[in-house]
């Protein structure tokens, strides 16, 4: 097989043994951080379209990649399809989010068992009422993962919505007139039980299922709806460390 066109790399490229599980980030910083301060023997697989993946090893001596998906679930559909092409088995999402219930605090990391999924991309994957559910072991696995580490976490269901500001009810910002079914909706979305909001975890989960994949997916919360519309940058350093020295954990079982 041929390097593939977005992600820049093919399967001659991942070595023997190859790399079965993908710690996929939306930021290149920050697999690029992953994979340069985490990992070893690490080499640079692709920076095409901003779209860096690295490949490295874990501490087990096991090979992994830090991938990134890029910002929304279009970006991320496209990613995932070729990361499986190209023989990844796992994924799992290390991302950032805002809570949406208080006892989610700032710093601490959200583990999404499924979502709540308003995305236009997962509906070319499959239709609307299909379950956007994360795999069941992995999900155990980051949970008992975030115990024995001591890190405080939310397990619970994540909102994924297409876009940062409209469709997570944001009013501060160069749009302050929403359309009515947003009005009011993160306060419906608190009552389901919904903990968290974020932009990709919903059609990560449905590609899994669909394509028989095991997906996850752990962020770190930058932001508290109860409180304020905007992200906390002091918070995200700490909220970021803590949902990579998780899924690294993970990793090491699963890889």
């Amino acid at each position: 097989m041929a390097r593939l066109y977005h992600i820049g790399f093919g399967p001659e490229d991942l070595g023997s043994p190859p790399p079965t599980l993908a710690l996929l980030s939306g930021d290149p910083h920050r697999a690029a951080q992953i994979a340069h301060t985490r990992l070893t023997q690490v080499r640079a697989l692709s920076e095409n379209r901003g779209l860096n993946s690295y490949l490295g090893l874990l501490p087990n001596g096991r090979p992994v990649l830090s991938a990134t998906s890029g910002m929304g679930a279009p970006s991320l559909s496209i990613v995932v399809n070729e990361l499986v092409q190209v023989g990844i088995r796992t994924i799992i999402r290390v991302g950032t989010c805002g809570s949406i219930q208080e006892s989610l605090t700032l710093g601490s990391v959200a583990i999404s068992k499924a979502a709540l999924c308003r995305q236009g991309a997962a509906n070319d994957i499959a239709p609307p009422e299909y379950p956007a559910s994360a795999d069941p072991f992995l999900t155990v696995a980051l949970v008992e993962a975030a115990q024995r580490l001591g890190i405080p976490y939310a397990l619970g269901i994540t909102a994924s919505v297409d876009t940062f500001y409209e469709g997570q009810e944001r009013t501060d910002s160069a749009n302050p007139h929403l359309l009515r079914f947003l009005q009011g909706i993160t306060e419906e979305y608190r009552r389901l039980g919904v903990i968290n909001y974020e932009m990709e975890a919903g059609t990560l989960f449905k590609m899994g299922n669909v394509y028989g994949f095991a997906a996850a997916c752990i962020c770190g919360v930058i932001a508290q709806r109860t409180k304020a519309e905007k992200p906390i940058l002091e918070a995200k350093d700490q909220a970021v460390q803590r949902a990579v020295e998780v899924a690294l954990a993970v990793a090491e079982r699963f890889a």
